[in-house]
């Protein structure tokens, strides 16, 4: 018989599905769809991940809490992960996450505590500190993808080697988006050890820091550092679970060329995904444009644009001049 033990024996082996309607020039641009994950995202693959290496070195055990904050594609994968094996989660998360996830994050059994956004990331009101306290106070168990090897580790022993495989090697530019940086590290390490003339090259919305840090090695100046609209990807902080020295380039997007790209992959390619996954490809096209047509640029898309419907409609779009 065909039959899974449980849900999570599904992951992986996403498709990658040439986009040549959205990218005609240059060199073939290819996405890995990760929405066919049991989560429907690629943080499916992290949740799972950190939680066996946390019960390998004895930190997490039967009963504990685990508390994270996440944009929400990381809660659920942490959600899923916990429900089968019989962990307690808390997710911490900002206001602009879309109220889609906090219901599905709901949904799985997650108690869920919104943070503002508009706060520093080392102010005691963010999610991330927010995170910390729970920690403190109720000695639960922070996988925190942002510090958390087992992140950019889980891409280097999976999604890596998967891309590898579904390109039969030719793979020439591995473009993605930069959040916590754990897909863009892991697979980008694994793709230049098979071939180390594989171009890692990031994609970054303009406010975050990644930009400004590839090209000088040093944060940026406070007053470049802003809110922006692209969800999921960008940051106000430096994370651990990225390996920087993989990234050979960092383009930036603004938000509304990510959310213009939504309709643009819905409408000729039939692929409804976020605006992150949206970005990646803007950023895929732009690279590939200035390639030869034996090149194969591939990026990854997240997840699926149904978690953000609430945003995805022009009542919002035109409220924050997106259209």
């Amino acid at each position: 018989m065909e039959l899974y033990n449980d849900i999570l024996e599904t992951l992986g082996n996403t498709p990658l599905v040439r986009l040549d309607r959205f990218s005609p020039d240059g060199g073939t641009v290819a996405a890995k769809i990760e929405y066919f994950n049991p989560g429907s995202s690629v943080k499916d693959r992290i949740g799972i991940s950190m939680i066996e290496a946390a019960e390998r070195d004895g930190r997490l055990k039967p009963g504990d809490t685990i508390v994270e904050p996440t944009s929400g594609n990381t809660g659920v994968g942490l959600a899923i992960a916990a429900t089968l094996k019989g962990y307690k989660l808390i997710c911490t998360s900002a206001d602009k996450i879309p109220a889609e996830k906090v219901s599905l994050l709901k949904a799985y059994g997650a108690e869920v505590i919104v943070c503002p956004t508009d706060v520093a990331a080392d102010d005691p009101r963010s999610y991330y500190k927010v995170a910390e306290r729970i920690r403190d106070e109720q000695g639960a168990f922070l996988p925190y993808q942002y510090y958390n090897q087992a992140n950019p580790e889980a891409h280097y022993r999976t999604t890596g080697p998967e891309i590898w495989r579904q390109t039969d090697g030719r793979v020439t530019h591995w473009v993605a988006g930069m959040g916590t940086g754990g897909t863009i590290s892991g697979v980008g390490k694994y793709l230049k050890e098979q071939n180390p003339e594989v171009r890692v090259i990031g994609v970054d919305p303009i406010g975050s820091v990644y930009k400004h840090l590839q090209e000088t090695g040093e944060m940026p100046p406070e007053d470049q550092i802003h809110q922006y609209l692209i969800d999921g990807i960008g940051e106000d902080l430096l994370p651990e679970s990225i390996w920087m020295e993989v990234v050979d380039d960092v383009i930036q997007i603004d938000d509304r060329t990510a959310y213009r790209a939504v309709f643009e992959l819905a409408q000729v390619e039939a692929i409804f995904v976020g605006s992150s996954a949206a970005a990646a490809a803007a950023g895929a096209r732009q690279v590939a444009r200035e390639l030869p047509d034996d090149a194969l640029v591939v990026t990854l898309f997240p997840d699926s644009g149904e978690r953000y419907l609430s945003k995805l409609n022009k009542e919002w779009l035109r409220e924050n001049d997106l259209l």
